[in-house]
């Protein structure tokens, strides 16, 4: 029989067991202290964190890419005052020919137009009567078009995710740092209705300390895979035989990174990824393509499902997941959680604890938060495009024209972007460091610090008007 325990011993044990409780206390703190820093590469021109570029009067701009993306942003673009579109590129003579008989149905002047090559874009960026570029491509032409604009001297303003690789990440780092000019990656998620009035209510520490956040892009894009000549899926398919991660990680994570002030005040350190098999792509394509079609020949590595997860500097975890081929409703998570209280979307939710009206129960009813919290720049830019044409004001719930809008704003009246190239860098990022994870069996990958330190320093973003 095990003998009766001295009070020594009973007290070294407590004394122990306190020792283990603080160390879990200060484990996220420590955790963080002790991550690896890898060798960054030297700056090669001054920060643009809060960067300022000249005032513009007018803004003018040209669109390369007039497909799903590219014509509705040319569309808004007419729309905004002090904004002008002097150029359109597409080397598909159809969807070229769609932006010009655009601008003439709006009765602008005509544009300038190139498409007689996969390269006429750089002959565009080299006029000098542009100052910023609309780039609406497919993702891997993303980065030389935004590099050659702003090694132009054009601001760059580039579609979701603003990068492939990691190489990539920091050629837009550099290049926009060497240039000063501005380089924004076109996340539109982050100027949702919903998306603005939380990270109101973060900024207002409604939520408490901000512990935990998820981010999703589930969407059911099978029918993509019809694409074959042109369109979205005929490039997009393909990334699904040559990748396996998150390959489109942005829409959810970028409103998330907001409320957490990345790059403001924390940023990722690390993240982790799995995939599950790839069975989506290969059943559609069984029963939708005749035997012998090269979608049916095809080898889809890319798992269906991926779930990332994100550790800050600060210990703070954010889940990113993404499933575009099976059925789902559609869904991009947007879940934060504090220490008083959490949101989710999909369908829309909140629970503050000692606000929320029953102990331990969802509010739906998301009204008396709108009302209270509703973002300003929300419901300016709502007042701006309900008197202009409703057809070029709707896209994604009005999402879209805000985003637009803010960024002329900008430009006018010379404000550092929402987002900036270092926003771009990291959120993108987490898609080559997924895939590198998956490839490792789930193993750690360290974020690089876009910002070389900056990030310790920079203020959150606030409460645009």
């Amino acid at each position: 029989m095990p003998q009766k325990p001295s009070r020594r011993d009973f007290l070294k044990t407590v004394s122990t067991a306190s020792a283990a409780a603080l160390a879990l206390r200060m484990a996220p703190a420590a955790e963080a202290a002790a991550a690896p820093t890898a060798a960054l590469p030297g700056r090669k021109g001054a920060s643009v964190v809060g960067l300022r570029a000249p005032k513009l009067d007018l803004v003018r701009c040209g669109v390369i890419g007039l497909g799903e993306r590219g014509l509705p942003t040319l569309g808004e673009l007419m729309l905004l005052e002090g904004c002008e579109v002097k150029a359109l590129c597409d080397n598909h003579a159809p969807s070229l020919a769609n932006g010009v008989a655009a601008m003439a149905k709006a009765g602008k002047p005509a544009a300038a137009t190139y498409g007689d090559s996969t390269e006429a874009y750089k002959k565009m960026v080299e006029r000098n009567d542009i100052d910023a570029v609309f780039i609406c491509t497919p993702w891997r032409l993303h980065v030389p078009m935004a590099v050659a604009a702003m090694k132009a001297g054009k601001h760059a303003f580039i579609e979701v995710p603003a990068a492939v690789t990691l190489e990539e990440c920091w050629q837009l780092v550099d290049t926009a740092e060497e240039t000063q000019r501005h380089c924004m990656m076109m996340e539109n998620c982050c100027y949702g209705r919903d998306e603005l009035m939380l990270l109101r209510m973060c900024r207002e520490g409604v939520f408490g300390e901000l512990l935990h956040g998820e981010g999703a892009y589930l969407h059911d894009l099978r029918e993509q895979m019809k694409s074959m000549e042109h369109g979205t899926g005929s490039w997009r398919t393909l990334e699904h035989e040559l990748r396996n991660g998150n390959i489109y990680p942005t829409h959810g994570l970028g409103p998330v990174a907001q409320y957490m002030s990345i790059n403001r005040g924390d940023r990722f350190a690390r993240v982790v990824s799995l995939s599950s098999p790839s069975l989506g792509m290969p059943e559609y394509a069984a029963r939708t393509f005749p035997e012998g079609h090269p979608r049916r020949k095809a080898k889809y590595i890319c798992g269906d499902m991926n779930t990332s997860i994100i550790k800050t500097a600060r210990g703070r975890t954010i889940v990113v997941q993404h499933d575009t081929m099976n059925p789902n409703p559609y869904s991009r998570a947007n879940v934060i959680k504090g220490t008083k209280g959490v949101f989710q979307g999909y369908p829309n939710r909140v629970y503050l604890e000692g606000r929320s009206p029953k102990e331990h129960v969802w509010e739906t009813d998301l009204a008396r938060w709108y009302e209270q919290y509703e973002h300003p720049l929300w419901k300016k830019v709502e007042q701006i495009a309900a008197k202009l044409p409703s057809s070029g004001t709707r896209g994604h719930g009005g999402m879209d024209f805000v985003m637009r809008w803010r960024i002329v704003q900008c430009l006018r009246e010379g404000l550092p972007l929402d987002q900036d190239v270092y926003d771009a860098a990291a959120w993108s990022s987490i898609s080559a460091l997924s895939e590198k994870s998956v490839a490792q069996g789930g193993a750690p990958m360290e974020v690089p610090d876009f910002t070389r330190g900056a990030w310790e320093k920079t203020a959150p973003l606030g409460i645009v008007t």
